[in-house]
């Protein structure tokens, strides 16, 4: 027996910000906390929000305290100020940090302690109140954060996760308008930070046939497109079907889950502050060249949407020439395919495989078991830019 979670309503597609007026209607709030990236309010992308929350005399605290990989102070110092503030709804708009702030502040709002009393390594703490209603609004095409209720924190050495259904938006709008004027690089570590979920929850011990549909529709969204969005921002289609292939992605792997990818790259943020995205992307291709072995049947099915010929070509070569397409991709979206041009160092690496092997969350979930010596080897080999079957 299996189930699927999402959020209460889901809004999408090029316009549906103006969903956002309903919302209030229906919530009959009269008072907003809207926490927004800081280069939304430089670049006037929220204004429409904050000009349609005035029209409607809602009165509106605004908050951009976001950072990328946002710190524990950071998370509470934003719960602090929505409980001094006691809003009757918290709208979230942004890339990944700023929803996961958004979404966690708003239920710890509600509920004793700080972020680090729910962290899911250390915390002590279970959540009792559901705490505010959210709308969450992403302005990227990568994360997934608004169909989740993982929220990330930043600590010296790696990461951690509150995740809890509380925290699961009441409201998502997937407007592809607000990634129209994503920079090249933002635009290229979100979209493979959306292939990595799709690809992962495809391959998740965890995965049904709902998110097995969910997860190639997304791949196969974000394959052909990503290249296009990348260096033609101005691509309205191909920005289009990013957002509803991240939007696919998000719902895929909040109900299957992602795996070593994903757990290995969470030292490499907490290390070295290398962004979410990125840090998924460098070490995309060789976890998988670790880990096909043990998912070969789904990874044909990936070649498929690489449009890999297949006539006369055993399934061990055509997987090989995925691992080769996945390295491929990252390299033609103009991201760094080896740790080594992050300026890390070969003795940096027994370290990262210390803090990758404590994922247990999410390694877990992946098809074939990772033991500390193979995640050593996925980081030299990251390292060395070099895949086992080149």
């Amino acid at each position: 027996m299996g189930q699927f979670v999402s959020p209460k309503k889901i809004y999408y597609g090029e316009g549906s910000l103006g969903k956002l007026e309903d919302i209030l209607l229906e919530l009959n709030v009269q008072n907003v906390f809207l926490l927004a990236d800081p280069i939304l309010k430089e670049i006037g992308v929220i204004q429409p929000i904050l000009g349609l929350l005035e029209s409607k005399r809602v009165e509106v605290v605004l908050d951009t305290n976001v950072i990328p990989e946002p710190t524990l102070e950071v998370g509470n110092q934003v719960v602090e100020k929505i409980r001094n503030s006691k809003p009757q709804l918290v709208i979230g708009i942004g890339g990944g940090s700023a929803l996961d702030l958004a979404k966690a502040a708003a239920v710890l709002a509600e509920n004793e302690g700080s972020i680090e009393d729910y962290l899911n390594l250390s915390g002590s703490k279970k959540f009792i109140n559901k705490g505010l209603p959210k709308v969450l609004i992403p302005s990227t095409a990568g994360t997934g954060a608004e169909v989740t209720d993982i929220s990330v924190f930043s600590l010296e050495d790696t990461k951690d996760v509150i995740t809890h259904e509380f925290l699961l938006a009441d409201y998502a709008i997937v407007d592809s308008v607000l990634t129209y004027t994503l920079p090249p690089r933002v635009t290229a570590a979100s979209g493979i930070d959306a292939f990595t979920h799709a690809l992962e929850a495809y391959t998740s011990k965890n995965a049904t046939p709902l998110t097995d549909t969910l997860a190639l529709d997304a791949m196969s969204r974000i394959v052909p497109n990503i290249r296009r969005a990348v260096w033609n921002g101005e691509d309205k289609a191909a920005r289009d079907q990013m957002s509803l292939g991240s939007l696919f992605a998000g719902l895929s792997f909040y109900n299957a889950g992602v795996a070593g990818v994903h757990a290995l790259a969470y030292p490499l943020g907490g290390l070295f502050k290398i962004p979410h995205g990125e840090s998924n992307a460098v070490l995309l291709p060789y976890v998988y060249d670790q880990i096909w072995p043990a998912c070969l049947d789904k990874m044909v099915k990936v070649a498929e949407i690489f449009k890999i010929p297949s006539e006369g070509k055993t399934e061990r070569l055509l997987v090989q020439e995925v691992i080769e397409s996945l390295l491929d991709l990252v390299g033609d979206v103009g991201l760094p395919t080896t740790l080594d041009e992050y300026k890390i160092q070969r003795s940096d690496i027994k370290i990262l495989a210390e803090n990758g092997i404590k994922q247990k969350r999410l390694l877990n979930r992946s098809p074939k078991p990772l033991t500390f010596e193979m995640i050593e080897q996925i980081y030299l080999n990251a390292y060395e830019g070099v895949l086992k079957n080149r």
